[in-house]
């Protein structure tokens, strides 16, 4: 099952799910109990800390809900764990121009906010956590619970600075067609589900 968070990212191929770490696992949680899937892909646009420029194609199996707080010591956690990795059926390998090595997954951060500040976005980089996309750790989190295997596609469409959302509009449309091109050679027979 392909999935995506909607509002302007949505495709023929794939389920909206909702924006944000919330209304994501709410939808996505009412949707695979009414369709258990065997797989669960999530695609849509993300944010770079840096390692990677706008337009590359990212995979991930790898997602994690860190705080800019926490970097800054100003929180902590009591959850045992941050970090979710997929196992099961779910590629290793990276997508990029950028060649980083397949023995390490990529991953993607959540959060309802998108980081504007890139001293601190490349603090993430340094720890070696690439992307950031609101919606991902909550796909994430929903597939463990059912025990589903996951993984994500996402498009660069602006560094996490100053001038993110000011890039992610300037960037989107070509982005989303990027990525709609690279699943339609990655998958050959991807259905549209929507008319």
């Amino acid at each position: 099952m392909i999935v995506c968070a909607g509002n302007i990212e949505t495709f023929p191929f794939a389920h909206p799910i909702g924006m944000g770490l919330c209304e994501s696992a709410v939808n996505l949680t009412r949707l695979v109990m009414m369709m258990p899937p065997e797989f669960l892909l999530f695609v849509g646009s993300a944010g770079s800390y840096g390692k990677y420029g706008v337009f590359d194609i990212v995979e991930s199996k790898a997602a994690s809900q860190i705080e800019l707080s926490y970097l800054e010591k100003r929180s902590y956690t009591p959850l045992e764990t941050n970090l979710i990795v997929s196992e099961g059926n779910v590629s290793r390998e990276t997508f990029s121009e950028k060649s980083i090595g397949a023995d390490r997954p990529v991953i993607v951060n959540s959060s309802n906010y998108i980081t504007t500040d890139f001293e601190l976005a490349k603090r993430f980089d340094r720890l070696g956590i690439g992307l950031e996309n609101m919606e991902f750790y909550a796909v994430m989190q929903v597939a463990r619970s059912f025990g589903i295997p996951c993984g994500g596609i996402f498009v660069v469409t602006n560094l996490c600075d100053e001038r993110a959302h000011t890039d992610f509009m300037k960037n989107h449309d070509e982005a989303m067609g990027r990525l709609v091109d690279y699943l339609h050679q990655r998958i050959p027979n991807l259905e549209t589900i929507h008319p």
